[in-house]
């Protein structure tokens, strides 16, 4: 906890943050719809109002991403002309600090088979040190890949994002893709800037048995939910319970090693958490196969998973990603018990250094991708603003979630308290 960006122990100091939903997926195939949020939600016209919700909202830090198919519409050929503008807005008037996602999921059209590619590591790190030397000095922190694991399922195993592979074998070679991306990401960064901070984002989660003859395989549902944090830290050695799951599934050896080779350390660790969604229980459905399902919907395990976390990395921890799908009662609930969870940690020296509320507003639901409704059809409010009805001639509509996130900021000592140490 060394690092001189980040934040101290005391309640003051504490990083309140939101971020905008900024999933980029261009790519189209029969039936595939192209998601980009920004375009969906009107952000790449409405960016100033957009972004003036965080400022009225009074947090310090916000999740905001760069669309990289737009940015370089050609191999080594950089548009930047809209972050331009966009970057010098949030940081010099708005005086909030960007921590920037490079990657959202979306690889240019150019780079064929995308994160299959054997270019993928190489090219996306080109474009994180291009990115790093325009805009040094008014970004410091950086998300080098948000959510290798979703990424990792989408693309790699369930083949619903390009390039559209399946299976473990599938899923295994989009990780190892995606961290050694990372790896070359972070070392290009630091040559920019090498006081630049790292927010390593993940989907973290749960995994529950339904009964005692199923316990070791949440076991190993749970040690999967590390993978991407165990290899690009050098984790993934002989001894490791997963490595020879990765070696009957395609993962070389030699990629392994090289891997180890090139480990960084986790400046924080970015934890993406959702009480409908972040903890999965196996059981067996009525036909006698493997079911999941999600539980725990009070997210009753958050407590715990942030601790375990911890003690495995000890790495200082920010919430990156967390609200609730549901009504504003429902968000309001999850609001007052995460926020008392993160005190709770705090309390115990657990270093939760930040929370973030995300996203700020309404998104489209990755549901739009699949289907054919209009995109109003897939609005989605898990935020602290909705869209405005018709005729107010406002964009944006304040929930009453907003005052009771404002109240927490107001005052740290009573929300978050002071971090023992």
């Amino acid at each position: 906890m060394s690092h001189p960006l980040l934040p101290g122990p005391g309640p003051e100091e504490f990083l309140w943050a939101t971020g905008i939903e900024d999933t980029f997926v261009p790519q189209t195939r029969p039936g595939h719809r192209a998601l980009d949020e920004y375009q969906l939600m009107g952000h790449y016209d409405h960016w100033r109002e957009d972004l003036a919700l965080a400022g009225d909202l009074g947090v310090k830090a916000i999740r905001w991403g760069v669309p990289w198919y737009r940015v370089e519409p050609f191999p080594g050929e950089f548009d930047w002309s809209w972050t331009d503008q966009v970057i010098p807005y949030l940081v010099e008037e708005l005086k909030i600090t960007p921590i920037l996602d490079l990657m959202h999921y979306g690889c240019p059209f150019w780079l064929r088979r995308e994160f299959a590619s054997d270019d993928y590591p190489k090219a996306v790190a080109a474009y994180a040190g291009a990115f790093a030397r325009r805009y040094a000095g008014l970004v410091r922190w950086y998300t080098p890949l948000n959510e290798p694991i979703v990424n990792a399922l989408f693309c790699g195993k369930k083949g619903l994002w390009p390039p559209y592979l399946r299976g473990d074998a599938g899923y295994l070679r989009l990780m190892m893709q995606l961290v050694q991306g990372i790896q070359r990401t972070v070392e290009a960064l630091k040559e920019a800037d090498s006081g630049s901070l790292m927010v390593h984002v993940e989907a973290t989660g749960l995994a529950r048995a339904a009964r005692s003859d199923l316990e070791a395989l949440a076991i190993e549902d749970q040690r999967r939910g590390f993978l991407a944090y165990d290899l690009m830290t050098g984790r993934m050695a002989p001894d490791h319970p997963l490595f020879t799951w990765l070696l009957r599934n395609g993962v070389s050896p030699n990629e392994l090693a090289a891997v180890r080779r090139a480990a960084i350390p986790l400046d924080v660790i970015g934890m993406n958490f959702y009480p409908q969604w972040s903890t999965q229980q196996v059981t067996v459905n009525r036909r006698g196969r493997l079911a999941w399902k999600a539980v725990e919907q009070d997210g009753a395990g958050f407590v715990h998973l942030i601790e375990d976390y911890w003690r495995r990395y000890n790495a200082p921890i920010m919430v990156t990603e967390t609200s609730a799908k549901g009504d504003v009662e429902v968000r309001s609930r999850w609001l007052e018990t995460s926020v008392a969870a993160i005190r709770t940690l705090r309390e115990e020296g657990v270093p939760v250094l930040g929370y973030t509320w995300f996203p700020l507003f309404t998104m489209i639901d990755w549901r739009y991708r699949y289907g054919k409704k209009p995109v109003n059809d897939y609005l989605l409010d898990l935020g602290l603003y909705t869209l405005a009805g018709g005729g107010s001639g406002r964009r944006w509509e304040a929930t009453p979630l907003v005052e009771q996130f404002q109240r927490h900021m107001a005052d740290p000592e009573a929300s978050v308290g002071l971090l023992a140490v």
